[in-house]
């Protein structure tokens, strides 16, 4: 099986001003990223706005992604749905597309049904269905669902279910997962805001918003943790506490996004009904930015 390790960007969408997917500035977005020791990409994610795309431009992300970025790093495509049938429809486009990987968002609309059983059924059917492995995605923020750590657990011993980007930021929970995982189970944190408590329970890395705005500070600060330079990694750790805030739980993509454009590249404006961020928020938001160094 694949094996996944390091950071990883979840990658916003870029719109044109009247709403259009904007491949070009998409692709330019990408030859920066991958310029930064990133050890891939993921596409469709949350931060990519997802829920807000059709399935054809899903497609077209996911084909103009995979077409940009060199074979030598891993690509990972969102392509979870409300149905188990939707989502395994997407996740073998997706592989037909060359991704290495399928992030798989837990079906949350019908919240109270989503017991135990549920998630089982579901993501088994998708992992036996699937022609590429599959990432679990533990968003409790946005979905309202929290995936326990014995379903985690159950999970992780499916042959083609590689491991979990969790987000919840629930730290016991996470290493009862790291304590009793296999071994080829990957746990990769899902916010920058705990990353470093993450890799000392043994996270094999990161998916996270940070890492679009500040690539090289994250992956130096996962490099420091792995070569044992705890001070390095502390530093970095707090340093960057304020701008992943900032582009996460305060401003979210519109933050994100306006910060890609502070910074040189291209944000753009986010899909309605979320709306740009006010020149106010984005006043603060490039002050944030120079104080971490990263303007």
């Amino acid at each position: 099986m694949l094996r996944l390790e390091g950071v990883f960007p979840p990658i916003p969408t870029p719109f044109t001003a009247d709403g259009e997917l904007a491949l070009a500035e998409l692709q330019a977005n990408l030859s920066w990223w991958t310029g930064t020791g990133l050890s891939g990409i993921v596409v469709l994610g949350s931060n990519g706005e997802y829920v807000a795309l059709s399935e054809r431009e899903k497609l077209e992300a996911i084909r103009v992604t995979r077409a940009a970025v060199p074979a030598s790093q891993s690509v990972i495509a969102g392509t979870g749905a409300e149905s188990t049938r939707e989502t395994i429809q997407l996740s073998r486009a997706a592989a037909a597309l060359g991704v290495d990987a399928v992030l798989v968002v837990t079906p949350h609309y019908y919240r109270s049904r989503m017991d135990a059983e549920s998630l089982l059924v579901h993501y088994r059917a998708v992992a036996d269905a699937t022609p590429v492995p599959v990432l679990l995605y533990n968003v409790p923020a946005n979905t309202g669902i929290d995936m326990a750590p014995e379903v985690v657990l159950q999970l992780a011993e499916h042959p083609n279910v590689l491991g979990i980007k969790d987000s919840s930021g629930n730290m016991p929970a996470m290493a009862e997962v790291l304590r009793a995982k296999p071994s080829n189970f990957a746990v990769f944190a899902g916010s920058a805001g705990f990353l470093l408590p993450a890799l000392a329970l043994g996270a094999a890395g990161a998916i996270v918003a940070q890492a679009n705005v500040a690539p090289c500070e994250t992956v130096r600060l996962y490099t420091a943790w792995q070569e044992g330079d705890v001070a390095a990694a502390r530093t970095l750790q707090l340093l960057l506490l304020p701008v992943n805030a900032a582009i996460t739980a305060r401003w979210g993509v519109p933050g994100l996004k306006a910060a890609l454009d502070h910074l040189g590249h291209y944000g753009g404006p986010p899909r309605l009904p979320l709306l740009p961020l006010p020149s106010a928020h984005s006043a603060r938001l490039a002050d944030l930015l120079a104080a971490a160094g990263l303007v």
